[in-house]
């Protein structure tokens, strides 16, 4: 898959995401998201560390998520009411996201200080549009803003620095090739 398409592939799963929660139909947003995702595993040349890329972000997107929400400083639409864990779209949206990290945003890797700057101002950005979208609400509009900008500007480093070790040998420690 080329930048390009790959870039595209991902904002059109993202608007899925989106979309969906937003209008209160999760479900079929995700569905395409995955549908998404699926195609690009399919399409990859090592298929086992893509998935175990995936995997690994979509640990670090609902932990981080699920924080997010526990401080009460924002809300997702299709969240359970009262509950405090991450709603099954937006951990889908981590997983779409892990797609973009060998592809599109490869460009990165290695540069530390890019990838904390790129976080810090494009992860508050991308949930500005969220919620212009209604699918987040600002609880907490400056405490909200504060974590995001903080939080992706150690996740964005972070999700490049678990793709460098995944990808660095081709294979996970322990495991036969």
């Amino acid at each position: 898959m080329n930048l390009i398409l790959n870039f595209g592939v991902f904002h059109i799963g993202w608007l899925a995401c989106v979309i969906g929660a937003a209008s209160n139909m999760s479900l079929l947003g995700s569905s395409m998201a995955v549908l998404l995702i699926a195609v690009h595993l399919y399409r990859v040349a090592n298929f086992r560390a893509e998935l175990y890329l995936v995997l690994a972000a979509v640990i670090i997107g609902f932990s981080w998520e699920t924080l997010l929400l526990s401080q009460q400083w924002l809300a997702y639409a299709g969240a359970s009411l009262g509950s405090s864990l991450a709603p099954y779209w937006l951990v889908v949206m981590w997983a779409l996201f892990a797609t973009t990290i060998n592809v599109s945003m490869a460009w990165m890797k290695g540069r530390w200080l890019l990838a904390v700057a790129m976080g810090a101002v494009f992860g508050p950005m991308a949930f500005i549009a969220g919620e212009k979208l209604g699918a987040v609400e600002f609880l907490d509009n400056q405490r909200a803003l504060i974590a995001l900008s903080l939080g992706w500007a150690i996740l964005m480093p972070l999700i490049l620095w678990v793709a460098e070790i995944i990808n660095g040998s081709g294979q996970i420690e322990g495991e036969a090739q």
